[in-house]
């Protein structure tokens, strides 16, 4: 029985392994000149109210954390406006703002993202708000739930995306 076979195979499946897991860890954000363009947004006053555990579940189902990856950016898309809004409820942190089709055709998907950051600059965690048909001329606002606490962030950065109908 030769030792070498199963090390080198194992060694092969290993590698495929921890592969597989940093990209569907999300390892695997899209970079150069098919990266979406992120404006920064501030956050003022966020206070330190946390959510209560029954909050949380609530806000976890609603928060939306999956990108499309058939997405793209779309010069039709417009962000009108965002902001950093604090509800009294069990939503909590969002990003709240208006997307405008200023393109002739409709917009069959649209993805608002958001990315958050602590005030050392590291990043939080990504979410994002979906919408769909959003025909030429017309505004959608968006709210994108966040799950960290208010205190805990310092800035966020937000881009809009969409697919053509």
């Amino acid at each position: 029985m030769r030792r070498t076979e199963p090390s080198s195979r194992r060694y092969v499946l290993g590698l495929l392994g921890t592969s597989a897991a940093a990209v569907f860890a999300g390892c695997s954000d899209v970079v150069g000149d098919n990266a979406p363009t992120y404006v920064e947004g501030t956050v003022e006053d966020a206070g330190d109210e946390e959510r209560s555990p029954e909050e949380m579940v609530a806000a976890e189902a609603l928060a939306e954390q999956e990108v499309n990856e058939g997405i793209t950016e779309l010069d039709a898309l417009s962000l009108v406006d965002h902001e950093f809004v604090i509800e009294d409820d069990f939503r909590g942190p969002t990003v709240q703002g208006t997307v405008e089709n200023v393109g002739d055709d409709r917009i069959q998907l649209l993805e608002v993202r958001v990315r958050v950051y602590n005030d050392d600059g590291e990043l939080l965690g990504r979410y994002l708000d979906v919408g769909g048909d959003l025909d030429a001329g017309d505004r959608w606002a968006f709210e994108v739930v966040l799950l960290e606490s208010p205190a805990e962030i310092d800035r966020y950065e937000i881009a809009v995306l969409g697919t053509p109908a």
